[in-house]
C-alpha cells in the first residue's frame, strides 16, 4: 500500500504526514508513507487544498488537518476495517 500526504509547505501538512505515519504503524499496515510537496504533483491529483491524503492513487481527504486518531479512522473507513 502506498500512502501520500500532499502539502509539505506548512506546519499542518507536516503534522498530518507524521500523524498518518503513526496511524499506519498503529494499524499494522504494510504501507509506505510519503510526503509530497511538489505543486505540480499535487495539482495532478486535482487537490486544491492541503493537507491531502492519497491511498493507492485515490484522494481520500483534502484540506483537513489530521490528528493520529483522525488518520486511523480515515484509513480504517477507506480500507473497510
Amino acid at each position: 500500500m502506498n500512502i501520500k500526504v500532499l502539502g509539505a509547505c506548512c506546519k499542518r501538512s507536516l503534522e498530518t504526514y507524521e500523524n498518518t505515519k503513526l496511524a499506519a504503524k498503529a494499524l499494522g499496515l504494510d504501507a509506505t508513507v510519503e510526503n509530497i510537496g511538489d505543486p505540480g504533483e499535487i495539482a495532478g491529483y486535482g487537490v486544491m487544498r492541503t493537507p491531502a491524503v492519497v491511498v493507492d492513487e485515490k484522494v481520500i481527504s483534502q484540506g483537513r488537518f489530521l490528528r493520529q486518531k483522525d488518520a486511523e479512522a480515515l484509513l480504517k473507513k477507506h480500507l473497510g476495517l
